[in-house]
């Protein structure tokens, strides 16, 4: 971590290594950012609901496995307190634990879109609230929150998802006002597509002709990045910076594009 996050005391078993705790570590970009955090020298937390697969990440990176289900609202409060009971401290939130749903809104299964505010929204600003405390009192930490481009500039047949990310960055933007100067650093990494499972589990393919979804290690890439820099927004790929502005500054020709190209 930067010279934000020098370590200090941290209970017997993470070897004076920086302490991270990852959501949605179980597949996907939660799996790849985890691997990449214990190569760079991190002691990692593992969250996510398939015990089995956070057991065998843990011995392959030397973490800690903390299954939990982020759709429950009590959830977060036992996550950040077992990670808390874990390591004594928390160096950095990595928020990547996401679901999705395409179709009609109005024929949205309605369990389904209570799991996507759950899981996307309420549950990243909920850990935050947990954590955040020890962070403020020991002048250093990163909150690493994933959004997405379809919170952005909204997707068709994706309200319910795109309205949650879009959510989380406006959280994102709130909370970097907010904690400047305090030694605590906001970040909100936006992928479009990512060759995950994640596609599989919402229920229909990715069918989009472009962007061509990217590999996962890319986005756990700028992940890392975007914790040892102070950079704190980055698009995955990076030229999707180029829709998002002309969204923000021409929506109506966006649109048009949007309709045309798909």
């Amino acid at each position: 971590m930067a010279e934000e996050a020098q370590p200090g005391t941290r209970r017997p078993g993470t070897t004076g290594r920086p302490v991270v705790l990852i959501t949605g570590a179980s597949s996907g970009i939660g799996l790849a950012t985890a691997t990449r955090l214990a190569d760079a020298g991190w002691h990692t937390l593992l969250s996510g609901t398939d015990r089995a697969r956070l057991d065998a990440l843990a011995e392959r990176t030397g973490g800690s496995a903390l299954p939990e289900d982020l759709s429950k609202p009590d959830g977060p409060a036992r996550l950040a307190e077992a990670a808390l009971a874990e390591t004594g401290r928390v160096d950095a939130l990595i928020a990547s634990a996401g679901l999705g749903w395409r179709g009609p809104f109005a024929e949205t299964p309605s369990d389904t879109l209570d799991r996507m505010i759950e899981v996307n929204l309420a549950a990243p600003l909920r850990l935050v609230r947990h954590l955040l405390p020890g962070m403020l009192e020991r002048r250093h930490g990163r909150i690493v929150l994933l959004g997405s481009m379809a919170g952005q500039v909204g997707v068709r047949d994706e309200s319910g998802y795109s309205a949650t990310k879009g959510g989380l960055a406006m959280f994102a933007e709130s909370l970097w006002y907010e904690l400047r100067g305090t030694g605590v650093g906001v970040r909100l990494v936006l992928p479009g597509a990512v060759d995950t499972p994640f596609f599989d589990r919402r229920g229909t393919p990715y069918q989009r002709a472009r962007p061509r979804p990217v590999p996962v290690e890319r986005v756990a890439d700028t992940v890392l990045a975007t914790i040892t820099t102070g950079r704190d927004r980055l698009y995955v790929p990076h030229w999707l910076g180029l829709p998002a502005r002309i969204h923000g500054v021409a929506p109506g020709v966006f649109r048009r594009m949007a309709s045309r190209f798909g």
